[in-house]
Formats: structure tokens, C-alpha cells, sequence
């Protein structure tokens, strides 16, 4: 962490000094840390959450809504910053390259290079196609973004999209 060195005083009304005081005391931080957190959130720290978060079966479809919606926001010099590492030991193979593949698609449209770590992700041994049907292959063998197809995952929507 870097030595903090400058100051930074802002004007604030009683009310809103004692509600941002209440906030920090409930956070368990000081009230520098606690908007300095809100103003400029570890972008890092929050994708290691959501990959933390995508360890669980049962909530993979909303944890990927929310990479998907984390990635779509981050500036370059931040989308850099938040992927730079990650940890995916203890995801699915399919999940991991899900992961990969949105970081990819991602730094792809940031116009970045992708993380080193996305290249040790093997693709998956079998196609896996987003929705059951037969009929709708053909069609997602098209739409998948090129990120997703390199890791034989077949869907309808890249990183920014909503479905």
C-alpha cells in the first residue's frame, strides 16, 4: 500500500458529517477510509469477490451478471488494474473458462491485451452450448464472440450485452 502524502478537504454540512461519522463507525473503519473506499473502490479486491463468489454452483448465472456488469464499467486503466491476477483454482473447468472468456472479451473491447493468467485457463474438451436446444446451436456456433468459441463456449451474448 502506498504512504499516503497529500490532503484532501472537502466542505460538508453537520448533517452529512454525522452520517458519514454513523456510516464509517458501522463499516468499522475511519471516516477517511470509509469514503475514500466509496470514492475510489479497490477495483482488484472486488474481482477476486465476484470470482470468490462464482465458486458456487448455485449462484454461478448472477455472479457472471455481475462480472459481466463489473467488467462493462471499468475504465482501461482500471480494467488492467482489477484483472491483473486471479485465482481460479477452485472453479468448475467450465466456469473458469467462462471467466476467462469475459475477461478476454472484455479486454478485447477495451482495447487491452489480455492477463497472462487467461492463457493457462485450458479450454473445455467438449463444446458447451448456453441453452439446451437443438435447434438454437447453429445459431449460438455464429453469435459466440471469438473469445468464447477459442474455449469451445457457445452463447448469445458477450461482455456488455443483457439478455
Amino acid at each position: 500500500m502506498l504512504a499516503k502524502s497529500e490532503q484532501l478537504q472537502i466542505r460538508v454540512t453537520r448533517a452529512q458529517k454525522a452520517a458519514l461519522k454513523r456510516l464509517a463507525h458501522a463499516a468499522g473503519v475511519d471516516v477517511s477510509s470509509y469514503v475514500l473506499a466509496r470514492a475510489l473502490p479497490d477495483v482488484r479486491a472486488r474481482f477476486h469477490d465476484i470470482l470468490r463468489a462464482l465458486q458456487h454452483d448455485e449462484d454461478r448465472r448472477f455472479a457472471l451478471a455481475e462480472l459481466n456488469d463489473f467488467l462493462t464499467g471499468l475504465a482501461p486503466a482500471q480494467f488492467r488494474d482489477a484483472v491483473a491476477d486471479a485465482e481460479l483454482r477452485h472453479l468448475s473447468p467450465l466456469t473458469a473458462n467462462y471467466a476467462a472468456a469475459m475477461v478476454e472479451q472484455a479486454a478485447s473491447q477495451k482495447g487491452e491485451p489480455p492477463p497472462a493468467w487467461t492463457r493457462d485457463v485450458e479450454p473445455l474438451d467438449e463444446p458447451y452450448f448456453a441453452v439446451p436446444f437443438l435447434r438454437l446451436r447453429p445459431h449460438l456456433l455464429r453469435a459466440s464472440p471469438a473469445a468464447f468459441k477459442r474455449r469451445n463456449l457457445f452463447v448469445d451474448a458477450a461482455v456488455g450485452d443483457r439478455i
